[in-house]
């Protein structure tokens, strides 16, 4: 009997796990369509250039692009094509506009992830509220099964004495 109950109680939280996980996964899908639904396309657009900026690929060209600009415009055999000599101020110029676009873009990005993970955040923890509650429900069924089986054990005790005392007095 003991192992029936066990197998039950391991039943259920395999039930409830698989619940859970389903409703997780149906509530990610779902944001994930809204955000794709409630985006436009300049806000998915800025997404793409933040993702792009913040890569290594991006840091990887961009140190190519500043050294062959360098490059191009500080070596004596190419003063032919200099377009920026030292300092490079068109350089400077062009990192300026570079940083100034660049920056609210990224930022747009972002906030909207920042909005989208306080989304997920309140449903993990209305997820992680509920499965607590069903831990503390399945608690509070052990202890009653521990109290009752304590109760059985006693109950046990005295009728097994009260079986050697009669088997003591015949």
């Amino acid at each position: 009997m003991d192992h029936d109950k066990a197998t039950a109680v391991k039943s259920y939280a395999t039930r409830i796990q698989k619940l859970v996980d389903e409703f997780e996964s149906n509530i990610h899908e779902h944001l994930n369509e809204d955000y794709k639904r409630s985006t436009k396309w300049s806000d998915r657009l800025a997404d793409s250039v933040a993702s792009f900026v913040g890569s290594w690929k991006f840091i990887n060209l961009f140190v190519v692009f500043l050294a062959a600009w360098i490059l191009i415009n500080a070596l004596s055999f190419t003063k032919i094509i200099h377009f920026d000599e030292p300092p490079f101020i068109l350089l400077n110029l062009l990192l300026s506009f570079l940083a100034g676009f660049q920056a609210p873009i990224i930022m747009m990005s972002q906030n909207r992830q920042s909005t989208r993970d306080k989304e997920e955040a309140i449903i993990d923890f209305a997820i992680n509220y509920k499965a607590e509650q069903e831990i503390d429900d399945m608690q509070g069924h052990l202890h009653r099964l521990e109290a009752d089986f304590a109760g059985f054990r006693e109950e046990v005790r005295s009728e097994l004495a009260e079986i050697k005392a009669l088997l003591q007095s015949k």
